[in-house]
Formats: C-alpha cells, sequence, structure tokens
C-alpha cells in the first residue's frame, strides 16, 4: 500500500518520549522502591538523548529505557550492508530501547526497542524504514508467563495483517539466537527491521501498536513472579544464564554494533548488561531439574499460541 504522507520524523520523535515516559512510570509503580535517574546527553557529530536508568529496586536490579535521536553524515557500514547505494548518505536514526533485569530468578529479563531509520540521498528520495520488538528471557520458565507474552505480541500485529505475527515471530527466533552455543537466547517475541510497505501512516502505526503493547506484555509476568522465594541455587543459575544474554549482545547484535560504530553513547549503548554476571566452565544442568527444563522446554522457538484461535 502506498500513501501521499511524507514521512515525519517529528511524530515519530514526539511518540518515542511519550512511550518513554509512560514505560518509565509503570515500572516505577510495578517496583514500589526505585526511581528512575535521568541523564539527558548530547552527541558531537549529531543530536542526543535521555537515557533512564533504575537500579537497586524491590523488584529490578538494574534496568535501563533510553530515547535517541541521532543523526550522521555518513552511513556506518553496519546500516549499509545490504545497502551500498545509502553509502555516504546522511542519515537520522530515532528510537526507544529498554532491557530490564529483575532482581528474583522467576522474573524474567526482558528487552524491547522501537526505532526509525531515514537515510537522505542526495540523488534520490529519503529511504525509510521502522524495526523494533520485544522478546523475553526468563530463568525459570512457565507457561502462562510464554502464552501470555506471545498472544499480547500477536495481538499488536493483528490489525496489520494475519501474517504478521508470524513472520516476526520467526524472524525473532531466528535473530536472538546464540549460534555459537546452539541455542535461543528466551523464548521469542518480535523481532523486525527494515519495515516498510509503502505507507509511513501505516507502517508508523504498526510501530506504535508494538510499542505500546510491551508494558501489558511484560507487567502481568513480573506481578506474577515477583514475590516467588527464593534462594542461593537460584540466584547462581540466573547470574550463569545472564551470561548468555551478555554474549549476544556483544558478539550477535546490530544495534550495539550500530551504535559503536556510528559513535554512540557507549554508556548508553552498554546500558543493556546486567550489573552481576557469572561464567562457569562446562555446565551442566541436573538432570531432571528446573534448570535443565529450561533448556530443555522452554527455549526450544516453538509456537506458543498451537491450536489457538487467531492463529
Amino acid at each position: 500500500m502506498t500513501d501521499s504522507a511524507a514521512p515525519d520524523a517529528q511524530a515519530v520523535h514526539q511518540y518515542l518520549l511519550t512511550l518513554q515516559e509512560s514505560i518509565c512510570e509503570r515500572l516505577e509503580t510495578l517496583d514500589g522502591k526505585a526511581r528512575f535517574q535521568t541523564d539527558a546527553w548530547d552527541r558531537p557529530e549529531g543530536g542526543g538523548g535521555i537515557s533512564r536508568v533504575i537500579a537497586e529496586g524491590n523488584v529490578f536490579e538494574k534496568g535501563g529505557v533510553n530515547f535517541s535521536r541521532v543523526t550522521g553524515d555518513r552511513m556506518p557500514p553496519s546500516a549499509t550492508a545490504h545497502r551500498p547505494h545509502l553509502a555516504g548518505a546522511p542519515w537520522e536514526a530515532m528510537g526507544v530501547s529498554l532491557v530490564l533485569h529483575p532482581q528474583n530468578p522467576y522474573v524474567p529479563t526482558s528487552h524491547a526497542n522501537v526505532r526509525f531509520f531515514i537515510a537522505r540521498p542526495a540523488d534520490g528520495e529519503p529511504v525509510w524504514w521502522f524495526g523494533g520488538g520485544y522478546d523475553l528471557t526468563p530463568y525459570y520458565g512457565f507457561e502462562e508467563d510464554c502464552i501470555h507474552w506471545h498472544e499480547t505480541a500477536r495481538n499488536a500485529c493483528q490489525p496489520f495483517g494475519a501474517d504478521v505475527y508470524p513472520r516476526y515471530k520467526k524472524w525473532c527466533d531466528e535473530y536472538f539466537y546464540l549460534s555459537h552455543r546452539q541455542e535461543p537466547r528466551g523464548v521469542g517475541g518480535l523481532f523486525f527491521d527494515d519495515h516498510n510497505t509503502g505507507s509511513f501512516t501505516d507502517d508508523f502505526a504498526f510501530m506504535q501498536s508494538v510499542g505500546s503493547s510491551f508494558i501489558a506484555a511484560y507487567e502481568p509476568i513480573v506481578q506474577r513472579r515477583k514475590d516467588t522465594p527464593w534462594g542461593e541455587r537460584e540466584r547462581e543459575f540466573q547470574l550463569y544464564r545472564r551470561g548468555r544474554y551478555v554474549e549476544f549482545n556483544l558478539v550477535h547484535d546490530r544495534g550495539t554494533l550500530f551504535g559503536l560504530q556510528s559513535g554512540g553513547r557507549t554508556e548508553s549503548i552498554l546500558m543493556s548488561l546486567p550489573p552481576l554476571v557469572r561464567w562457569d566452565y562446562n555446565r551442566q544442568p541436573e538432570p531432571g531439574s528446573e534448570e535443565a527444563r529450561l533448556t530443555e522446554h522452554f527455549l526450544t522457538g516453538r509456537d506458543w499460541l498451537e491450536g489457538e484461535d487467531g492463529e
């Protein structure tokens, strides 16, 4: 579909700031103790952002919800690998990106982002696209949590076509995969990039639907698990599994690579890393344990909504 609406970067900017504020408010209420610290920053090469970080709360050991809007004179290599014709074009990127690392091992880590990118080559029309999604990384799995997470993701996609959720769910499973470990990072969700159907109006609405549905996907899971008793065994396993999260972000994540290659703010880019983590040599879970069940039953890329109406 095409429309006559020109890409409206300022409208995207305003939505992203509102999204950042609303998510932070909900997370502060959910935590009940910690408050987000706000750090506004400027990027010498162009643009800037607002980093908001929460730490040492009742629920969240560390988390960040970042907004950025940055510009550049030349596209970085990570953004032109599939678009060589844009090499050297001025560009602008904006988005909200968040990562939440709860204290309780029964509460999953979560990541989400929504973003807009536009390049303006000298010899042609602006080239733009949306990207984003969200994914869930549990340490102890629960069927109802995974089903709720994916139902919310599916419902956010449904107004934009029956094929959207299955396609972007599959892309999420494929993207958040640690090839050197041969295992998924978590139980998936949504991942999309290069999203441009030809209609800025429709595609912006889709990005908003995904961004605004994140808190509805995550908050009920946190409410269910945040008061679950845990001990040293669960904490040790959580720290060990967090190592997988770090490995993905430093080895595979395109957003991390883009941020570093484009001269982004290192503190904000690496905000996604957990405060504590451990690596154990050749650690194997006890057969039949809940720790073994995580990889055997949950981290499998399965269809969590199989057989449900709407699929």
